[in-house]
């Protein structure tokens, strides 16, 4: 869908809007209008998704939004976080002010989906994840167990918070509520703050907080452990589309089977943007040829799979994000196409 009209789009007869080549956002986009970024995100993308506009604030960088009114704790204007260890409570709750410059993104979105009729259409959304929240309040001078203690109960309160506000907008749409962990692929090397285990239980303990009907899934932006990755147990896993993949193929094959998800980056967010999707689909297809050559199954490939950009859209012009978008619709389609035939092969 490349332009806004009316109402709520409808899903084809006999196909998830979860699944099948839907095509939604990875996060951030250029907008320095959060109405028209809202308008861009419902228009480009199958699923709906809410975005956030670091470039009109600083305050909805991935961190910042994170951390905006978290006591003992503050972000600079060029996102270097200060921390104040004698006024940081790591367990006390904390309070979501949808009304603060760090959620215009989301409000611009809910009052131009009223606006569309777009409940009860699938809806998408990121946060930041515990794991490099943690990181980032380490790395800023907070002990380790207050980072990541005080990291958890950020990201659980702000996801409960948000939810809530989507959910009392859009009461008959399905959330898919991804949480961003960019962090994640440090976490083998030596010198991480956490250990593997640790990691999992708290973004674990970060899912759980969402209600039971959600969605929830995890985006790495970097090659990354796949198989910690999806031992933290979401339904959806995100990753940049890379033939070193095929090296994750038997725990890929058992999420699939399982119901999981895959959320494919089809198309790069880092250098030029090409005018043409052939390549990206390639790389989709060559990677799927390696996975079902050693053994993953070619129907779920096909049924259970999203595709997005690698990554958010921040750094490109408006113009280029959309170029993106519309890359990723193509391979999309392409999808698509292909889980059709499969369907109609098994009489589904």
């Amino acid at each position: 869908m490349s332009e806004l009209q009316g109402d709520v789009r409808t899903e084809p007869i006999g196909r998830s809007v979860f699944a099948d080549g839907a095509t939604a956002g990875a996060g951030s986009l250029p907008h320095l209008d959060p109405a028209a970024a809202a308008a861009f995100s419902i228009g480009e993308f199958e699923i709906a998704t809410i975005p956030t506009t670091p470039r009109h604030s600083f305050h909805e960088s991935m961190l910042a939004q994170a951390l905006v009114g978290v006591r003992g704790v503050s972000v600079g204007l060029d996102g270097t976080i200060s921390v104040d260890p004698t006024r940081v409570k790591p367990h006390a709750s904390i309070v979501t002010d949808i009304d603060h410059e760090a959620f215009s993104g989301v409000r611009s979105f809910l009052d131009l989906a009223a606006k569309v009729h777009l409940d009860g259409a699938a809806v998408k959304w990121q946060f930041v994840g515990p794991v490099t929240l943690g990181v980032a309040l380490h790395r800023a001078g907070l002990e380790r167990e207050s980072a990541f203690d005080l990291a958890l109960v950020v990201v659980r309160d702000r996801l409960i918070a948000l939810a809530e506000v989507i959910s009392s907008a859009l009461p008959n749409s399905r959330q898919m509520v991804v949480l961003d962990e960019p962090w994640f692929a440090e976490l083998m090397r030596p010198g991480f703050p956490i250990p593997p285990d640790e990691a999992i239980d708290r973004m674990s303990g970060a899912m759980a907080a969402l209600p039971a009907d959600t969605l929830t899934g995890v985006h790495c932006c970097a090659p990354c452990d796949v198989a910690t990755l999806l031992a933290s147990g979401p339904n959806v896993v995100s990753l940049p589309v890379a033939p070193e993949l095929v090296d994750w193929v038997g725990y890929l094959t058992r999420f699939l089977a399982d119901g999981g998800i895959v959320a494919w980056g089809v198309v790069p967010t880092e250098g030029p943007v090409g005018s043409t999707s052939e390549r990206h689909w390639r790389a989709l297809s060559d990677l799927w040829c390696g996975l079902v050559q050693r053994g993953c199954d070619p129907v779920l490939l096909r049924r259970q799979s999203l595709v997005t950009p690698h990554c958010g859209l921040a750094l490109h012009s408006v113009s280029a994000a959309r170029r993106i978008a519309r890359l990723t619709a193509e391979v999309g389609k392409r999808v698509q196409d292909q889980s059709a035939a499969t369907r109609f092969a098994l009489g589904a």
